[in-house]
């Protein structure tokens, strides 16, 4: 049986949470004895595109069994899923949903499928943690991905969905790393109208731009930086190394922990090839609140 072989597609080296990707799909790979290649886009979806067509359009003697990938831009790249399809190589989108999967089914035999963490779900528990910090209301800046990017807006139509009537939010754009969010809320800060607005609580849609976020208010004057920074910071991605430290040194009072699945997927791909089984066309993995949100109600 020859050595499988995976091309991994992630967004960024610069999020902790795509480091975390590809941790876990080296540990995959290394456990089921496959070879894992990782490349990074740079945060730019032409640059993806153009890294894995290059791959797709090599000699097939070197194509890999399967590119799994999660995608920068807003499409998930049709015509690139398409001409991976036609070259017999397997395909899986990572959080985000790529309404081409069925067509792209029904014309390969290849494992195609989609695998996404509930990004309406870690909305939702945002939106809990948020109405358990501040149970009388209040304002909150809410730092959200890039506006062309499908988990960003399911994670922010989550917040909104339970959001409760006496929380107003201010929201404002990063691109899934501390640099972004810093930018974003120095750019807030410079408003007139920033000075005028209360705020109680700071959140982002992943524990990185929460930290950008922090970074900002650290380089006020100190009255200024002191008020800011008193306040509770949440986050998104929960992993051991930074998520979860930052929380037990108190950088942020709650983040949701997103479990890494590009491991994941090579593993379905993996089943699939060699058992011949058959993969559901989407899949979803849990979120999780760290603390839960009980635990925060009761600290109030």
């Amino acid at each position: 049986m020859k050595k499988l072989k995976f091309l991994v597609s992630l967004t960024t080296n610069d999020n902790d949470y795509q480091i975390e990707q590809a941790n876990s799909a080296e540990q995959v790979g290394h456990k089921l004895d496959v070879d894992v290649r990782i490349i990074y886009a740079e945060n730019d979806a032409i640059t993806q595109s153009t890294q894995i067509l290059k791959v797709i359009q090599s000699p097939p003697q070197t194509h890999p069994d399967a590119i799994i990938f999660e995608p920068v831009g807003g499409t998930a790249l049709p015509q690139v899923a398409r001409a991976a399809a036609s070259a017999g190589i397997g395909w899986a989108v990572l959080n985000r949903d790529a309404s081409y999967i069925p067509d792209l089914r029904a014309i390969t035999k290849t494992p195609v499928f989609n695998l996404s963490s509930d990004h309406v779900e870690i909305g939702r528990i945002q939106s809990r943690q948020i109405a358990a910090l501040l149970p009388k209301g209040g304002s909150v800046i809410y730092i959200q991905g890039p506006s062309e990017n499908s988990a960003a807006k399911e994670r922010t139509a989550g917040m909104l969905e339970v959001k409760p009537a006496n929380i107003q939010v201010i929201l404002l754009k990063g691109q899934w790393t501390e640099e972004s969010a810093r930018h974003a809320v120095q750019s807030w800060l410079k408003l007139s109208t920033s000075k005028k607005t209360p705020v109680d609580l700071i959140a982002a849609q992943d524990d990185s731009m929460t930290m950008g976020a922090r970074k900002a208010f650290q380089e006020l004057p100190e009255t200024e930086r002191e008020r800011w920074l008193s306040l509770p910071f949440i986050g998104v991605d929960g992993l051991p190394k930074t998520g979860q430290s930052w929380l037990r040194s108190g950088l942020l009072a709650a983040t949701v922990f997103v479990p890494p699945n590009a491991g994941q997927a090579i593993q379905m791909v993996v089943d699939a090839i060699h058992n011949n089984k058959t993969l559901p066309e989407r899949a979803l993995t849990v979120p999780v609140s760290v603390p839960t949100v009980e635990s925060l109600k009761s600290r109030q």
